[in-house]
């Protein structure tokens, strides 16, 4: 395997960090309706929402309209961390690995949400995945946003 680099994002959410962490564990469904914007349709393809092993297809827009399929790789509740792997799609035409992790941490009656982005490019010409972190830097406000009203 290469040189593998991260990108990493973060922000405040005026949620508990346990609901937050309900919502990217369990609730990855209800993207669509609390990121329109960005999530045009997610679908189980096998497991559940919050298993290990698990596999959704999106569609969604990162600057353009794309799809792709992604397992989640790791669930660690004492910690409020999970990975999630992309197995095929628009990003894997750019990347030989691509990882998502989020990790929710608790900041009195409010949470952060903390995203790591883990890959190595196809060929150095690539440019960082940079777009991919404004997906979830929308996950984050969207999210805020839901649980907040």
């Amino acid at each position: 395997m290469g040189d593998l680099e991260k990108l990493e994002f973060q922000s405040e959410i005026r949620a508990s960090a346990e609901r937050v962490y309900d919502i990217f564990k369990r609730k990855m469904y209800l993207m669509p309706t609390i990121c329109p914007q960005v999530v045009k349709d997610v679908k189980l393809v096998r497991g559940d929402w919050e298993t290990p092993g698990s596999v959704r297809a999106w569609k969604y827009v990162a600057g353009n309209s794309e799809s792709g399929r992604e397992t989640i790789e790791a669930v660690d509740d004492q910690n409020m961390t999970i990975t999630f792997d992309a197995l095929d799609g628009d990003f894997t035409k750019y990347y030989k690995t691509i990882k998502a992790k989020i990790r929710v941490i608790a900041k009195g009656k409010k949470s952060v949400a903390k995203w790591s982005l883990i890959y190595e490019k196809v060929n150095s010409s690539i440019p960082d995945p940079d777009r991919y972190l404004d997906v979830v830097s929308m996950f984050n406000e969207a999210v805020d946003a839901y649980l907040h009203n």
